[in-house]
């Protein structure tokens, strides 16, 4: 049985404080455009926010 997980967030009013809070709601990674995404999330500047970490 696979673990219950947040239902990500639907509303366009969407915010996240950090990247953290948007994980824990099963939301990241967030794309441009969508609800919750905001340009201080997004440390690439590439239009995705709070994506999984690649490692070195």
């Amino acid at each position: 049985m696979a673990p219950d997980l947040p239902e990500p967030a639907t509303s366009a009013a969407a915010y996240y404080e950090n990247c953290d809070a948007a994980r824990e709601a099963g939301a990241a990674p967030l794309i441009r455009g969508e609800p919750g995404y905001r340009d201080e999330l997004d440390r690439e500047g590439d239009g995705v926010a709070c994506e999984p970490y690649a490692g070195p």
